[in-house]
């Protein structure tokens, strides 16, 4: 019983073929496609104003030279975002909640921010490893220490989608079960575990959105540093 909680977070295979890329290029097929008029419906109009609203938030604390990376990071903040909240469907299977996805995304980004600085400005990016004003003897022991905090970035960015994502559909399943196992025994009970279920979908909803905007942002974050 304990290990079909986890049956959901596994790869749906079809004849022994992974679905997984499907899965995570299926969101794409929802957006609208371009067509000859600038404006063609209600629903473009709405996509435009929230991409436009996204590249605006994620822009700000850049200057003009990250403002190259408006396309990548938009891009990559829409397809977390539609992934996250398609997840939350029946019968659906979520990408995110693979450490291995999402590893595959935070390190070549975070990679390349910490290229672009080593090309742009090496000395200021070499800096901060090692505060102003350190005392001699603490030089060692800081250089290793932001070291080890710079390398362990993609890990965390990684981790941190994964574990919320994966936490939140345990939660969601193990109050749904207990709502079904109770309904006729109590049915008092099942019903106010009824209204829990309802109020943590809601919160996973939000979980779903925020998660993917701070996984952009602190990527958008590193590469002021390194700008």
């Amino acid at each position: 019983m304990n290990l079909s909680f986890f049956d959901q977070f596994t790869s749906p295979c079809l004849l022994g073929i992974p679905l997984i890329l499907l899965a995570t290029l299926f969101p794409t097929l929802l957006l609208p496609m371009p067509g000859n008029r600038w404006i063609t419906n209600r629903l473009s109009t709405l996509q435009l104003w929230f991409l436009h609203l996204i590249t605006k938030q994620l822009m700000m604390p850049l200057n003009k030279t990250g403002h190259k990376w408006a396309l990548i990071l938009t891009s990559l903040m829409i397809l977390l975002l539609m992934i996250n909240l398609l997840g939350l469907l029946p019968y659906t299977f979520t990408p995110t909640t693979q450490l291995s996805m999402n590893m595959a995304l935070a390190f070549p980004l975070w990679l390349a921010t910490l290229l672009t600085g080593l090309r742009n400005q090496p000395s200021m990016s070499l800096g901060h490893l090692l505060p102003e004003g350190t005392p001699t003897p603490l030089i060692p022991a800081l250089i290793m220490i932001e070291t080890a905090s710079l390398l362990i970035r993609p890990l965390a960015l990684g981790v941190r989608l994964t574990a919320n994502l994966t936490a939140g559909h345990l939660l969601i399943q193990l109050i749904s079960t207990a709502t079904t196992v109770l309904l006729p025994m109590m049915p008092s009970v099942s019903i106010l575990t009824t209204l829990i279920l309802l109020l943590l979908t809601i919160l996973e909803v939000a979980v779903a959105m925020i998660q993917a905007y701070v996984f952009v942002l602190l990527l958008s974050l590193y590469l002021q540093e390194n700008i």
